[in-house]
This record gives C-alpha cells, sequence and structure tokens, in this order.
C-alpha cells in the first residue's frame, strides 16, 4: 500500500464522518447538537482538503482549510454570543 492510497483511505473515512455528521445535523435534539455536528464537518472537510492536497500535490488546498478553520472559530463564537448575549 502506497502512501498516496493511504491518504485517500483516510480521505474516505473522514467523509465518512461527514456524512455522519450530517445525519447529527438533520436529527439532532438541540441547537447545540447541530452546532457540534456543524464543526465536526468543518474539522473533517479541513482534514480532508490537508490529506488531499498532498496527494494532489497542490498547496492551495492547504490555504483554503486554514480560512476554513478559521471561519469554524468564528461560527463558534457567533453561536455562543447569540445563545449567551448577557455573558456566562
Amino acid at each position: 500500500m502506497s502512501l498516496a492510497d493511504f491518504n485517500l483511505a483516510v480521505a474516505a473515512l473522514l467523509l465518512a464522518t461527514i456524512g455522519l455528521g450530517l445525519i447529527r445535523i438533520v436529527l439532532g435534539p438541540t441547537l447545540a447538537d447541530r452546532l457540534m455536528a456543524a464543526q465536526l464537518l468543518g474539522t473533517s472537510g479541513i482534514g480532508v482538503l490537508v490529506v488531499l492536497s498532498s496527494v494532489v500535490q497542490v498547496p492551495a488546498l492547504i490555504d483554503v482549510a486554514l480560512i476554513f478553520a478559521l471561519l469554524a472559530a468564528v461560527t463558534v463564537i457567533a453561536f455562543t454570543c447569540r445563545q449567551y448575549p448577557d455573558g456566562p
């Protein structure tokens, strides 16, 4: 098994976690469950981009992954501020 095959297997596993996260977003009983599933989607998507950047030899995908990571952090902050506007 070559390194490229291993990376593609890891990417497939991460895509499977994205599918499970989509199920949790649809079925999640609370808003917090849905937000955590959305964070899972973001984290898995970042992982897929980083793994695939080494497979297809496109370093720009790492830059896109970093931008997604920043957007995920802003999403959590916005959700927390909306959920608890007066502080903890």
